[in-house]
Parts: C-alpha cells; sequence; structure tokens
C-alpha cells in the first residue's frame, strides 16, 4: 500500500470514529442499562421526565419548576396497576443542579431495585 492509500483510510477510520461519537453525544436522551432497562429523561420547560421501562414494569418522574415552586411526581406501575403514586410540592423552584441530582438519584435507586428482582 502506498502512503497515501494509508493515509486515505487513516482520515476514513478518523472520520468514521467522529461520526459514530457525534452521534452518541448528540442523543444522550435515551439510555439502555443492565438488562432490558430503557432509561429516557426529556427536559420539559425548566424540569426534566424520566421514564425507565423494563418489560411490562414502568417508573416515572417528573420534576416540574416554576418561578414559585416546584412539583415532584413518582409513579411506578407493572402492566397497569399502578404499585406507587405520588407527589410532593417544594415552596421554591428547584435549581437546575437540584434537579439533575434528583433525577440521577432517582434512576440510580430504580436500577438497584430492578437488579434485584
Amino acid at each position: 500500500m502506498s502512503n497515501c492509500s494509508l493515509r486515505r483510510l487513516r482520515a476514513a477510520l478518523f472520520l468514521g470514529a467522529a461520526v459514530c461519537g457525534v452521534g452518541f453525544l448528540t442523543s444522550p436522551s435515551s439510555v439502555c442499562a443492565s438488562e432490558d432497562l430503557h432509561i429516557e429523561i426529556t427536559k420539559k420547560g425548566l424540569g426534566k421526565e424520566v421514564v425507565i421501562t423494563q418489560g411490562a414494569r414502568e417508573w416515572f418522574m417528573l420534576i416540574e419548576v416554576t418561578p414559585e415552586n416546584s412539583i415532584v411526581l413518582r409513579q411506578e406501575k407493572e402492566q397497569d396497576r399502578f404499585l406507587v403514586d405520588e407527589s410532593e410540592t417544594h415552596d421554591r423552584p428547584m435549581t437546575m443542579g437540584e434537579v439533575d441530582t434528583a433525577l440521577a438519584d432517582y434512576v440510580n435507586s430504580v436500577k438497584a431495585r430492578a437488579t434485584k428482582k
């Protein structure tokens, strides 16, 4: 192989890897974790929502932030039966750091419980 061919091959491999990497970085809202655990995080206004599914089980958390307060909704269901359906209202808006921390804690909690079953 000539020097020119090797350079083209390296460039093509580099660009292919870069395109794949950019694809992963630009769509972090959908993540697959452990066996059949599918996690989708969506920005909702000033807050965020996470939906985690594993077969017939579904976990849901919504943090809605307004200038006056924050509302946190949590639901867990299996098939069509709700196992958890709760909400809490905070008397101040949560910061983005607090929203991200609450979502991360919730996702980690679900991962820990889902792998035990």
